[in-house]
């Protein structure tokens, strides 16, 4: 039995009052409606995924969706009931379509463990059922800023999502709705079809201002381990070679000697965050015996080494840096560097630290034979 999962990411999150669609914003370096997807998959039971959303952002939610069992984006309509709608429709183009199918919001990145079997469980009983939670406060019905009564809160629940449905009941519901319905079991109700409700959770929360986004980032912290990675590289100098560190080009008559542009700083950096991902180090990834990374731009290997983070359901907290050398100075390229190495990393500059020092002449730093560094990166990973 097929079970399918509509992922809405057609909204405009107008309330949130971010330059982008909330679903999109960075949550713990990672896009909101990824976690909405990979919450909706966790435990096995949805096998198809169709993301719903806003036309021309096609390439861009199949990209952020990337590894994941999701069908190409089909395009949303005005409302919300019109893109589910919209979903519906290529979900029953399939042979055979799926028989039970469940409805999320992708500004919805936490779904509670034990949530979605209780959810197909409950359709035995009915052919729709929801998360929900009783309202615990008082409720005041009011206008221009004044209490006009208060409303009996018994039998009042918060409803959530994911919504799940037989497909066959949902579909006949849209395509029979006259109204516009506040979600998809009002739907259900309007045609006289029972709705089941399950429990709901607190930590399933709908992003929709700034202060819910912090609420979800301070929970999904608590299951996240720190782990710390250390990296050091050396190459020596060399004449008429380009001298590129930390990801900028100094002006200086030596560079350095490497096969690839022999950028020392990020080198360390990529081996500090593969080891706390405990997936070796550079060389591993980017052999030096092989050709195609002759004098490579670094930038590349610090970019696949934050996808590999991202790949882990990680973020980097912070990473420092420290080159050890006598020349060039670095002081005034420091927030060059700083910036640039944010910049690959996908993270704010104030998280990357870079600095130098020197060996008082002392070893092969003191006399200008190379240059070394050292860099240390702090990951959160899931336990």
């Amino acid at each position: 039995m097929t079970i399918a999962a509509l992922l809405m990411t057609a909204g405009r999150g107008a309330r949130f009052g971010a330059d982008q669609p909330k679903q999109y914003l960075p949550l713990l370096g990672r896009p909101v409606l990824r976690h909405a997807a990979e919450a909706l998959l966790a435990e096995g039971a949805v096998t198809l995924l169709q993301p719903v959303c806003a036309a021309g952002e096609e390439a861009r939610v199949a990209g952020l969706l990337q590894g994941l069992p999701a069908l190409p984006p089909v395009v949303g309509g005005a409302t919300r009931q019109e893109s589910v709608r919209a979903g519906l429709e290529a979900l029953a183009r399939r042979d055979p379509p799926p028989a039970t199918v469940l409805v999320h919001d992708a500004a919805r990145p936490v779904v509670p463990p034990g949530t979605i079997p209780a959810l197909l469980t409950a359709l035995f009983g009915a052919p729709g059922a929801i998360p929900a939670q009783p309202v615990a406060d008082t409720i005041k019905r009011g206008a221009e800023g004044i209490v006009l009564s208060t409303v009996p809160r018994a039998g009042l629940y918060r409803a959530q999502t994911p919504q799940a449905f037989r497909f066959e009941t949902l579909l006949a519901a849209h395509r029979a709705a006259a109204e516009e319905a506040t979600d998809d079991a009002q739907l259900l109700e309007l045609m006289g079809s029972p709705v089941a409700l399950v429990a709901g959770a607190e930590t399933n929360v709908k992003i929709t201002f700034p202060e819910d986004l912090a609420r979800v980032e301070a929970h999904l912290m608590t299951r996240m381990l720190p782990r710390i990675g250390t990296g050091f590289d050396v190459h020596r100098t060399e004449i008429g070679r380009p001298m590129v560190l930390c990801g900028v080009t100094i002006p200086c008559e030596f560079g350095l000697e490497g096969h690839s542009d022999a950028d020392v700083g990020i080198h360390a950096l990529c081996d500090a965050i593969y080891g706390a991902l405990a997936e070796g180090d550079i060389g591993r990834w980017f052999p030096p015996s092989e050709m195609r990374w002759k004098d490579a731009d670094s930038a590349q290997f610090l970019r696949h080494a934050a996808g590999r983070i991202a790949a882990r359901g990680g973020m980097l907290a912070n990473a420092d840096v420290t080159l050890l050398c006598e020349r060039p100075r670095i002081g005034p390229h420091r927030d060059a560097m700083q910036a640039r190495l944010a910049g690959l990393l996908g993270v704010e500059p104030e998280r990357i630290g870079v600095k130098a020092t020197t060996t008082e002449r002392l070893g092969f730093t003191g006399r200008g034979e190379g240059i070394a560094a050292q860099a240390a990166a702090m990951l959160l990973l899931p336990a």
